[in-house]
């Protein structure tokens, strides 16, 4: 059976190359707007407040696990932040931890935080399927990950760097994919949570190249035509249509650079009559005709 997360982590090849510890006492508050950087942060001990532009302020606590496939404005604090200043001053410890607030005596919060990479030249895109904010709770098999985590950034044992950034790795697909009890916002997450939606999406996936409409697959579904329209759209944050044109366009940017199949070859693929409708999807989409991204993305890989 096509999984169409795996398909799509697979595509992104994420990994966590930098990452910090960050303890934070008293009153303090970190005010961050990097667009376009996959945020992530995992609570080690005590509790912190998230506020992310556009969603209502959420409290982290111990086990937590939040991602920001493309992170907009933020602000991480004290439960109580400070008031008139959004950023606080802070100091780096001996042992290399990040203090926000009072730098003396036990911290109110420890975690682990950073930015993560996704080695897809076309990650947006990618990106664009999945929702704008994880937030997982209670789930046991990430809270061991988040444990292991905190063991080894406490440690300085040989190899930590690179153990560390496995762990994180695996960390940021276990949350994608603990779709259950996760509050995610609209994207393929919250629609593979929903059995109906599963069975369409994965039938996208299954069959890209197919000739889809909305009435198929509203049946794929068992749902009726206005009730799927809508019901994706609340949940995929997309039309049925928009995300399958997404897809297409994933699958073909992936097989072009490959460049093992001709333009028709991959118009065919992803579900286009001719190289030439495809041609104009795919300029219309990516800004590029398909000639010309592989053209691109040759000079983009020389060294």
């Amino acid at each position: 059976m096509i999984d169409p997360l795996a398909e799509v982590v697979t595509l992104l090849q994420p990994g966590a190359p930098f990452s910090k510890l960050v303890g934070g006492a008293g009153r303090w508050s970190v005010r961050r707007a990097e667009a376009g950087g996959p945020f992530y942060c995992a609570i080690l001990e005590g509790a912190s407040r998230l506020a992310v532009d556009g969603h209502e302020p959420m409290i982290l606590e111990k086990g937590d696990f939040v991602l920001i496939p493309s992170a907009f404005k933020f602000t991480v604090s004290s439960l109580e932040p400070p008031k008139g200043k959004s950023d606080t001053a802070h100091v780096v410890l001996p042992d290399g931890e990040v203090r926000h607030g009072n730098p003396s005596g036990p911290p109110d919060v420890r975690m682990l935080v950073g930015y993560c990479v996704f080695g897809s030249p076309d990650a947006g895109l990618l990106v664009s399927l999945l929702p704008r904010l994880v937030h997982v709770r209670g789930e046991r098999r990430l809270s061991t990950l988040v444990q292991l985590v905190r063991e080894e950034s406490r440690e300085r044992r040989p190899a930590r760097d690179v153990i560390l950034a496995r762990l994180l790795e695996v960390l940021l697909i276990e949350a994608l994919r603990s779709t259950a009890g996760t509050a995610a916002s609209p994207g393929l997450l919250r629609g593979l949570a929903d059995e109906r939606l599963s069975a369409a999406i994965r039938r996208m996936h299954e069959s890209p190249a197919q000739a889809w409409t909305v009435a198929q697959l509203a049946k794929e579904a068992a749902l009726s035509r206005s009730v799927f329209f809508e019901r994706f759209n609340r949940g995929v944050g997309v039309a049925p249509m928009e995300y399958l044109l997404g897809w297409r366009m994933a699958l073909a940017k992936d097989l072009l650079r490959r460049k093992e199949i001709t333009v028709a070859e991959v118009a065919e693929q992803v579900g286009y009559s001719s190289a030439s409708t495809f041609s104009v999807a795919f300029t219309r989409y990516v800004g590029l005709p398909p000639t010309q991204y592989v053209r691109q993305h040759v000079e983009s890989a020389r060294p």
